[in-house]
């Protein structure tokens, strides 16, 4: 079966692991500050806290953002859960607000028309790599009182009006899944530009630990003395996976430039085929693209992905509607929510997109895709 994601692992990567299996640290060492200091070169400089996962991630940046107990979180429904499950976990009530039609990104018209004095947070999805309109998207925020939280999971290495996503929110979330355009295996981070917000991330994902005596309680009990002032988790990467990330993170914009050369061979390939939407794109954003999301019109997506499969071509559909889950359902969303979204995902289908992708295979992807549709 052919994937529709996959990591791309050289030796350099293999070399940087070793490297660090065969010396003193294996948890918090000196290749997580290495990370990321490097991991903030491609976030225009804001500072970056390093965590375990994309869903780590975004539970530390809420918790960064106060998110609390009645709360609202603004959203949107067409992402993986996690962006709306980690503000529920806080005790938040997350509002799914529509998307845009053509990108899958939040609406901001939409968003506007949701906030409310409890808004908290609203939190934009890089869907498919491509950049939510994030200067709208301010002033949504900014007129609610509320923290711009910038889920880029897909999107690393992307730009919106020639600056970096990482540096357009209060907060960005990233991941670093093996299907990701970098990966350390498990992992993500979270840049925060407000040192403030950069401290609670810090200590959130080192169980709130405070060591610095000028800020503990009791900071005459002696050098081994650490107190928590608020509570946090474990959810540190290791120097291991941090290893593997710098060596990645090295080969980033080799990454960026294949995948974007094969979003424009898959526009070729697919330009003519009937009953197919391709990719909108805006003029002002150079995405990284993580997906190559096609929409299959006249209700034929489930058999286009079943017949697909059937060939050895790994399409996938993303996402299902975050309120669609049972979870959500038990608290009361319903499905209608959100029309635009749910059009999308009816339709969406994500072929092969990754840097090992030869001319060939996708090739057969679009040949064989074609040929259905035909």
């Amino acid at each position: 079966m052919l994937p529709y994601g996959r990591q791309s692992i050289d030796e350099s990567d293999v070399e940087a692991v070793t490297g660090v299996l065969r010396g003193d640290w294996l948890t918090t060492g000196p290749a997580v500050a290495a990370f990321e200091t490097e991991l903030a070169r491609w976030t225009g400089g804001v500072p970056c806290v390093s965590v375990t996962s994309g869903t780590a991630a975004l539970h530390v940046a809420y918790a960064a953002a106060g998110v609390g107990a009645g709360d609202e979180v603004v959203t949107t429904p067409l992402t993986f859960v996690a962006t709306a499950a980690t503000a529920a976990l806080l005790g938040a009530k997350v509002v799914f607000a529509d998307v845009q039609p053509d990108t899958g990104n939040l609406d901001p018209d939409a968003a506007a028309a949701l906030v409310t004095p409890r808004t908290r947070v609203v939190t934009a999805v890089d869907y498919a790599g491509h950049p939510a309109d994030y200067d709208e998207l301010r002033e949504v925020a900014d007129r609610a009182g509320a923290v711009l939280v910038d889920d880029a999971a897909h999107a690393i290495g992307s730009t919106y009006k020639d600056r970096p996503v990482g540096s357009l929110a209060d907060l960005t979330t990233f991941s670093f899944f093996p299907t990701k355009t970098v990966t350390t295996a498990e992992g993500g981070a979270v840049a925060a530009a407000d040192p403030e917000r950069f401290r609670r991330a810090a200590r959130f994902r080192n169980h709130g630990l405070v060591r610095e005596p000028g800020e503990q309680r009791f900071p005459g009990e002696g050098g081994w003395h650490q107190e928590v002032h608020a509570f946090g988790l474990n959810y540190r990467l290791p120097d291991v996976l941090c290893a593997l990330g710098i060596s990645q993170l090295r080969r980033l914009e080799g990454f960026r430039a294949r995948r974007a050369e094969l979003v424009e061979r898959y526009d070729t390939l697919l330009r003519d085929v009937p009953g197919l939407t391709l990719p909108a794109r805006r003029a002002y954003v150079r995405p990284s693209w993580h997906l190559y999301p096609v929409r299959v019109r006249d209700g034929r997506r489930r058999e286009v992905y079943e017949r697909m499969r059937a060939a050895g071509i790994g399409v996938q559909v993303n996402y299902v509607p975050a309120y669609w889950h049972p979870v959500f359902e038990d608290l009361g969303y319903r499905r209608g929510l959100c029309p635009r979204a749910e059009a999308y995902y009816a339709e969406e289908l994500s072929l092969p997109l990754f840097p090992g992708l030869s001319d060939a295979e996708q090739d057969r992807v679009a040949e064989t895709l074609a040929g259905i549709l035909r």
